[in-house]
């Protein structure tokens, strides 16, 4: 299945968001446990993207993001989630693109259902991403920039030229595959068509409306047998649980653009999941 998104639309969420501290508008406020947000000085490296193209920065982005820029400069790790790297500095370094653009109707994210297969995650909807490789460079500085955006190419065949760096959030832990996690947030500026790749890798490719993300009607509690319990989404013809909807949920309230929803409705979760 294949997207390609040019229209821009004024019916894009509406919110509220917490004051939050006065930062320079082009280079995000690093916070603790984020890679430092890197300039667009230097020349591009053989089997790398350029400096350029991996710069943070929020000039030009659409007035509709500006919420989730700003919660972006000032959460912190626990607000986000209870799973945090192990202080030890176990754990393999990982990156995923937060991929937001305009679609049909209005603003939309970029998610994958990985495929049946992996040995990690295996049939999970989720953001574009994957492990550092040494190529991606200094995983405290721009390797999870690079990691990012070059497993969003791999997996949904995406143009990285067309994609705005805008923000980084800490790192996060997930601790069944010991992966630490750096959500990277991008504004897809040029949008180019996506699909499978590799269908070892990936079963889909799909983009989900954030109305879709904020109607209650589509919100749920996702009960595994482990105990464990978490925000779910059921858009698109799929469950959205796991890493994935924990970041979705935390964006969309420190945006200011979560609706209340029945906590209480449950989508129980098999031992396979």
């Amino acid at each position: 299945m294949t997207h390609t998104h040019t229209q821009t639309h004024a019916d894009a969420p509406q919110a509220h968001v917490p004051p939050t501290p006065d930062t320079p508008p082009s280079r995000p406020e690093a916070h603790p446990g984020a890679p430092a947000a890197p300039g667009a000085q230097g020349a591009a490296q053989p089997g790398r993207a350029s400096d350029e193209s991996v710069a943070v920065t929020t000039d030009g982005l659409p007035g509709w993001l500006d919420p989730v820029a700003r919660a972006a400069r000032s959460v912190q790790p626990r607000q986000l989630s209870r799973f945090l790297p192990p202080e030890s500095g176990a754990g393999r370094q990982s990156a995923v693109l937060i991929l937001f653009g305009d679609g049909e109707r209005g603003p939309e994210l970029l998610l994958m259902e990985r495929a049946g297969t992996l040995r990690s995650h295996a049939g999970q909807p989720s953001f574009p991403g994957g492990a550092l490789d040494p190529e991606d460079g200094d995983q405290a500085t721009t390797g999870p920039l690079r990691a990012a955006l070059r497993e969003a190419e791999e997996e949904t065949g995406l143009d990285p030229r067309g994609v705005q760096l805008f923000g980084v959030l800490p790192r996060l832990y997930i601790p069944i595959s010991s992966f630490v996690v750096t959500p990277v947030l991008g504004w897809w500026r040029a949008p180019s068509p996506v699909g499978v790749v590799d269908p070892a890798e990936t079963a889909r490719v799909f983009t989900v409306p954030v109305a879709d993300l904020t109607d209650p009607a589509n919100r749920a509690t996702a009960v595994h047998p482990s105990g464990h319990h978490g925000p779910a989404f059921l858009v698109e013809s799929a469950l959205v649980w796991g890493f994935t909807a924990g970041v979705i949920d935390r964006i969309l309230h420190y945006a200011g653009w979560e609706r209340p929803w029945d906590r209480s409705r449950q989508v129980p979760l098999d031992w396979r999941a």
